[in-house]
């Protein structure tokens, strides 16, 4: 039986940050993954407390997204790359940004972390994946583990935003 290759999917990270985006940050991201081809707008990160006491406030949310499509497949090495920067530009051992990586596909949005949870997968390199959304009748659905800026209508917008680029990105 032939093996079926992976649909390519659209990598990109929510970005929380006390510090914006710094240049070194931007760069490292894209040596390892490629052009960054969407900053999304940055929003005040007011939906939790939970960063506070470790990145400091204020701490806004964005997005970013990268112009070469990716497989799936290699989401948990992105993940534990991004881990590795957040270190890399922690202050007194405190991360100053939090980059979640994740990949979006024609019919869902799936996230990376470091957390095991009921309705999470192992993917290797002891990380697991969920899936956070889905696409249906033009809009994304949430999940009651769908976080609550992923559930509102400003992200929302952003995430309709980038995949209108990585639909025109498949097309060609």
């Amino acid at each position: 039986m032939k093996e079926k290759n992976y649909e390519k999917v659209l990598l990109f990270s929510g970005v929380l940050s006390s510090i914006g985006f710094p240049e070194e940050i931007r760069g490292d991201l894209e040596r390892e993954f490629g052009e960054i081809s969407y900053i999304s707008p940055s929003f005040p990160f007011t939906f939790t407390d939970y960063y506070d006491e470790e990145m400091g406030t204020p701490i806004e949310r964005f997005f970013i997204c990268f112009s070469t499509l990716i497989t799936p497949d290699i989401l948990a090495d992105v993940k534990s790359f991004t881990n590795r920067i957040e270190e890399k530009y922690a202050v007194d051992g405190k991360r100053k940004i939090n980059l979640d990586p994740g990949t979006m596909s024609v019919g869902n949005v799936v996230l990376a972390t470091t957390k095991n949870r009921a309705h999470r997968i192992a993917i290797g390199k002891n990380l697991f994946a969920e899936v956070t959304l889905i696409y249906h009748h033009k809009g994304f659905e949430s999940f009651s583990w769908t976080y609550a800026d992923y559930r509102s209508p400003e992200i929302q917008a952003v995430l309709l935003e980038m995949r209108k680029r990585y639909l025109s990105v498949l097309k060609g």
